[in-house]
C-alpha cells in the first residue's frame, strides 16, 4: 500500500457535531476494503441492524464510484482512499460535493497515511479486515495493538505476520475472530472455554481440526487440460462470489494453503493435526474432531454474511438476512480426499506449516505475483506453483527475528517472484 499521499486534517478523537444525535449506544463499525466482495456482505449485515451497528468508516481503493454510493447508504463519519493516484482522483471530483449536498454534511476524507491513526481511533469498536494481501498487515496489526474487536478476513495478514498479531492480540485483550467460512466454523465448534484470539487447550480434548474445500472450478478437470486454463475458466467458482486473487487462489487450492496457516496461529495446534477435506457442496464449511470420537461440524448457506453476523454479534446471535438451509432438499454431502496432485499449491501448502514463519511469507507473496501475473494473461496457471516452488527454494534458510524482517523478505520474494516471471 502506498504511504507518499499528503495527510489529511484528521480529526479521528472528534465526533462531528452533525453526528451526535445519530449514534444511540450503538457500536460503531470501520471496513477495511469495503468495496471488495467480504465488505459488501458487512455493509449488508450491518444495515439489517441500524440500532445495533453504526458504519464509522470505509476504507478502498480503486472502486471509487462504489465507494460514494456506499458513504449515500450507510453515511459513514469518515472515508479513506487508498493509494496516491486514487485519493487524488477523489479529491479532484465532484464526490465531496455530492455527499455533502445529498447528506447534509461531509465525511471526512483521509489518505493511506491516516489509516494507522483510524485502526487505531477511540470512536472505532469494531475492525473489519478485509483488505486484500499483505496490504492487509499494517492496519489489521494496528486494530489489535488497539485492543479492537477486529474481524479477519485478510488470510495473507496472519501468514504474513501470525507470530507478531497473536502477541499484539494477547498484549492488548483484543478480541480477534475469523470470518472466512472455515475458521469461523471451526471457532464456532470449539468448547465454549475457548475464548476468540486465544489457543485452544489439552483440557479442551480437541483431536483434529478438518478445513473443508469445495475444490474449485477445476475440481474435476482432465490433468492434461490445466495448462490450457483461463483467468475466465479458473475464476468460475461453483458456489461462491468472491474477488479475483480470492478466486484464483480458490482454483489452485492456495487459499486451503494460506488457511492452513491460519488455523495454526489461530487455534495453536500442532501442523500434524491440521487436515483438508474437499466437499464440492460448500454446506459442512469445516469440523472439529475429539478425543472422544466426537465431530462437529458447522453447515449453512454458502454465504458469507453467515460468518460475518456470527462475529459481529459473539457471543450472541442476528439476523444475516441468509435463506435457511434446506438439507431435505440437498439431498446428500459428499467428501474425498484433496489430490496433492492436481493441487500442488495445498502440497506446498503442507510442507510450510512445517516452518510457518518463515516459509509461509514466501508462499504468500509469491502466490500473490503469479496470481497477478496469471489474471493479466502473461503465465499459465501451472507456473504459479512453479513459481512459489522456487522462491521457497531460494529463500527457505532466511530468518524472521520480527516482523520488519518479514516485510523485508515479503518484498525480496517478489522481486524474485518477478525475475521468475521474466525468465518464462
Amino acid at each position: 500500500m502506498e504511504t507518499n499521499q499528503p495527510s489529511t486534517a484528521i480529526n479521528l478523537g472528534i465526533r462531528p457535531k452533525c453526528l451526535e444525535n445519530n449514534t444511540l449506544g450503538n457500536k460503531q463499525v470501520l471496513v477495511l476494503g469495503s468495496t471488495g466482495s467480504i465488505g459488501c456482505n458487512t455493509l449488508d449485515v450491518l444495515a439489517q441492524h441500524p440500532s445495533r451497528y453504526q458504519v464509522y468508516g470505509l476504507v478502498a481503493a480503486t472502486q471509487l464510484d462504489t465507494l460514494l454510493q456506499q458513504a449515500l447508504a450507510h453515511r459513514p463519519k469518515v472515508l479513506l482512499v487508498c493509494g496516491q493516484a486514487n485519493w487524488q482522483a477523489w479529491q479532484s471530483s465532484e464526490r465531496n460535493a455530492l455527499l455533502r449536498a445529498r447528506l447534509g454534511y461531509a465525511p471526512q476524507v483521509l489518505s493511506d497515511a491516516d489509516l494507522p491513526a483510524l485502526c487505531a481511533s477511540p470512536q472505532v469498536d469494531v475492525v473489519v479486515a478485509a483488505i486484500v494481501g499483505a496490504a492487509g498487515l499494517q492496519p489489521t496489526l494496528c486494530a489489535l495493538q488497539a485492543g479492537k474487536r477486529v474481524l479477519l478476513a485478510n488470510k495473507e495478514a496472519l501468514v504474513l505476520g501470525g507470530r507478531f498479531m497473536m502477541q499484539a492480540c494477547q498484549a492488548s485483550g483484543a478480541v480477534l475472530l475469523p470470518i472466512d467460512s472455515e475458521h469461523n466454523a471451526i471457532f464456532q465448534c470449539l468448547p465454549a472455554q475457548v475464548q476468540a484470539g486465544q489457543a485452544v487447550q489439552p483440557q479442551h480434548g480437541v483431536e483434529r481440526l478438518w478445513l473443508t474445500a469445495s475444490g474449485g472450478p477445476l475440481r474435476t478437470l482432465p490433468l492434461a487440460d490445466l495448462a490450457n486454463i483461463g483467468p475466465e475458466q479458473a475464476l468460475a467458482h461453483p458456489n461462491w462470489r468472491m474477488g479475483p486473487k480470492v478466486s484464483i487462489d480458490s482454483a489452485t487450492m492456495a487459499n486451503k494453503a494460506l488457511e492452513l496457516v491460519e488455523a495454526l496461529w489461530l487455534f495453536g495446534l500442532p501442523h500434524q493435526r491440521l487436515s483438508v477435506l474437499v466437499h464440492p457442496q460448500s454446506i459442512v464449511h469445516s469440523l472439529v474432531e475429539y478425543a472422544d470420537g466426537s465431530v462437529l461440524a458447522q453447515l449453512g448457506c454458502p454465504d458469507m454474511r453467515t460468518p460475518i453476523a456470527h462475529a459481529l454479534a459473539w457471543p450472541d446471535r442476528i439476523q444475516a438476512g441468509v435463506n435457511p438451509l434446506n438439507l431435505a432438499k440437498l439431498g446428500s454431502l459428499t467428501f474425498e480426499e484433496p489430490s496433492l496432485e492436481r493441487f500442488p499449491m495445498l502440497r506446498l501448502g503442507f510442507e510450510v506449516l512445517r516452518h510457518p514463519e518463515v516459509l509461509a511469507p514466501i508462499f504468500n507473496a509469491a502466490n500473490e505475483v503469479a496470481v497477478h501475473y496469471f489474471l493479466h494473461g502473461t503465465i499459465s496457471l501451472p507456473s504459479i506453483p512453479s513459481i512459489t516452488m522456487q522462491c521457497l527454494e531460494r529463500f527457505a534458510g532466511v530468518g524472521v527475528l520480527n516482523l520488519d524482517d518479514a516485510l523485508d523478505l515479503d518484498a525480496q520474494v517478489r522481486q524474485a517472484a518477478l525475475d521468475c516471471i521474466k525468465a518464462l
